[in-house]
């Protein structure tokens, strides 16, 4: 499923630790990659490399705030002296919702910088030794979300939707290098972060995918950029993008409140 000798020997997830990190990590010990595995919280971070470790791999962890302005001299810190094949960016949730011209600025300000600004730093850093390596691999996990606008999710959304073009540039750059870039854009997923958003994963119809399948799917699609649909959600993304896009816009807005269980 996975190139070892493309994409190893070794292997840096930001946002390692639980969900689809996770499950990245596990797939690629599983191929026998080395992996960094970067998050906030030390006890889920310690556990996903105790399981990682377990198929033979070596792993070395960094339990940091990636808004933190010593994060990326951290990061290069600990990973210089690797031959790093694969940069997996998960760290991408929404870590704040609110009306925007209600909202506080400050907040939306870190929703950009881990969407945006994060992702752009590591692959600037990571793309330029891919490049001079001469092969390898950038994962950018997106969402359906930056497809339509949301209320209350205005910024995320947005966000999303500039990590979709940012992959598709990157990968243009990138491809006659012999690196791959693919943006892997999910829908709802089984995750612990969306658990504790308190998303009601039982409502009739709902398209809920397991993160092993998209972690999965994401690996074994990696040479196909620069944007992969998981989780079989590419109507949904197809619709999205159409021409009746107000319609859509309201219509998402119904569902997401019904999926938060807050319709009226």
């Amino acid at each position: 499923m996975i190139d070892d000798k493309t994409y190893g020997p070794w292997a840096v997830i930001a946002g390692g630790s639980e969900g689809v990190g996770a499950s990245f990590a596990e797939q690629l010990a599983g191929a026998g990659i080395n992996l960094v595995l970067i998050a906030r919280k030390p006890g889920p971070l310690d556990e996903a490399a105790a399981r990682a470790r377990k198929c033979g791999v070596e792993v070395r962890t960094l339990a940091l705030d990636l808004l933190d302005d010593d994060a990326l001299p951290a990061i290069r810190a600990a990973t210089d002296d690797l031959d790093v094949g694969l940069l997996v960016v998960n760290a991408g949730a929404n870590s704040y919702g609110h009306e925007f011209v209600t909202g506080d600025l400050d907040r939306f300000g870190e929703v950009l910088a881990l969407n945006i600004t994060v992702p752009m730093a590591l692959g600037h850093h990571f793309g330029a030794r891919l490049k001079r390596r001469g092969r390898g691999g950038v994962l950018l996990v997106g969402s359906l979300a930056g497809y339509l606008g949301q209320a209350d999710l205005s910024v995320y959304a947005a966000a999303k939707a500039f990590s979709r073009i940012f992959a598709e540039g990157l990968w243009l750059e990138l491809r006659e290098h012999g690196v791959h870039v693919l943006e892997l854009v999910l829908g709802v997923t089984r995750t612990p972060a969306m658990e504790r958003a308190g998303l009601d994963f039982d409502l009739p119809g709902l398209n809920v995918a397991d993160p092993d399948e998209v972690a999965r799917e994401g690996l074994r699609h990696l040479a196909d950029g620069p944007v992969r649909i998981a989780g079989g959600n590419e109507r949904a993304a197809e619709q999205r993008s159409g021409p009746d896009r107000a319609a859509l816009v309201a219509g998402a807005h119904e569902a997401s409140r019904r999926l938060m269980g807050r319709a009226r």
